[in-house]
């Protein structure tokens, strides 16, 4: 199975689920479902550390990418991952509901399989604590005066960052498939997997659909901006598009991003500061995906999505992923806690939003690095190109 990708792993995941928990002894999918219990378990007990992982390696990494760009740039992504998460949220309210009677409406913790042996294993911290440590550790990396010392504290949360990347590569993606095919058991077991393949199914075309739309919007205004015709605009970033459907990774995709933007005109030094930057913070299509499928996953379990609940969760979903786009799936990976604590989302649920996300985490990186196209062509409009110290490199010491 190593050698087929990671969405072919979870459709046979899902079949093979489905097809256990109709049709082979109970018992034989029991022992599959006592295997997504401690899987649960263990994600739960892994989140608080990916949050500390990600976040704090991500602030201290922006802190050390000094010059006056970098607050602008920053805000400026900050702000179309934000707008994405809200628009996605209000767009879904409206069209999801539609797509899901009340009679399709499945609880995937509804009574069927029963695990035969449960044990809990708590986290080490919360997950409001683990994040609110992360920004001390990261911002305190950033304040330490002594070079040395700062370098050292850095290159310490990188390395925890890596053991991280290597739990999620090595035991968190290989094992999903398996996991959820243990959910889908279960929700077979209840007869409740055919109406939510069915829904997953319409939720998976309004997200392409959505990302496209958000993309037309960035490169409208990026056009409005700079005069550039933004369709002409937005087809030069096709190969950045492309590459990242392949590769689910913003990071891994950055040298055709490069080219891409610098295709639009971009200036060569706005380029090569703005996109490793924006593949980093971001995220407005990873957002749009997450939003989206947690409405789908509240109207799935029978309940009306609120936006004082999910305001916040929005919020900070732009936080949170803050150096996940390295790692394919990481962004979800880094959103779990916030599903759990403020969304309220069982196991179970998590495991349909893993399940959801990671069939079309190629889309949501496409549409994250395509939109850093439009985030250049903004920054390189206002930049002060010939004299930025951020352009040129004489803070980057720090």
């Amino acid at each position: 199975m190593k050698n087929i990708g990671l969405l072919p792993r979870l459709i046979t995941g899902i079949i093979s689920g489905i097809l256990i928990g109709l049709f082979l002894p109970e018992w034989f999918g029991r022992i599959l479902y006592t295997f997504s219990h401690f899987f649960g378990e263990f994600l739960g007990f892994v989140v608080p550390l990916i949050i500390i992982g990600f976040i704090t390696a991500g602030i201290a990494e922006l802190g050390a990418r000094a010059g006056k760009l970098l607050a602008g740039t920053a805000g400026l992504a900050y702000a179309s991952t934000l707008a994405a998460g809200i628009a996605a949220f209000f767009i879904a309210v409206l069209i999801i509901p539609v797509l899901i009677s009340h009679g399709d409406a499945g609880d995937p913790d509804a009574a069927g399989l029963i695990p035969y042996i449960e044990i809990s294993f708590p986290p080490i911290m919360g997950v409001m604590t683990s994040l609110v440590a992360a920004f001390v550790f990261g911002l305190g990396i950033n304040s330490v005066k002594h070079k040395k010392t700062r370098s050292v504290m850095f290159e310490f949360v990188e390395e925890f960052r890596v053991i991280i990347v290597l739990v999620i590569m090595h035991v968190i993606i290989p094992l999903l498939p398996v996991h959820i095919a243990g959910i889908f058991a279960n929700m077979a077991a209840t007869g409740e997997a055919f109406q939510t393949l069915v829904v997953f199914g319409q939720v998976f075309i309004l997200i392409v659909l959505m990302h496209l739309g958000y993309l037309v919007v960035q490169f409208s205004i990026a056009g409005l901006r700079t005069g550039k015709n933004p369709f002409k605009a937005l087809k030069n970033m096709a190969p950045a598009y492309t590459t990242a459907l392949g590769t689910m990774s913003s990071a891994a995709t950055i040298p055709v991003t490069l080219q891409s933007v610098k295709s639009n005109g971009v200036t060569e030094r706005i380029a090569e500061f703005v996109v490793p930057l924006s593949a980093t913070i971001h995220l407005a299509g990873s957002t749009i995906t997450l939003v989206t499928c947690s409405v789908a996953v509240v109207v799935l379990a029978g309940a009306t999505p609120d936006f004082a609940n999910f305001l916040p969760f929005i919020i900070l979903l732009g936080v949170t992923m803050i150096a996940a786009p390295g790692v394919p799936g990481g962004a979800v990976m880094a959103a779990l806690g916030l599903m759990s604590s403020i969304l309220g989302f069982t196991e179970a649920q998590l495991g349909l939003m893993l399940a959801l996300y990671m069939a079309q985490d190629g889309f949501g990186t496409a549409c994250n690095v395509t939109g850093d196209g439009a985030i250049s062509l903004m920054v390189d409009s206002w930049a002060d190109k010939p004299t930025d110290n951020a352009l040129t490199g004489a803070d980057a010491s720090g």
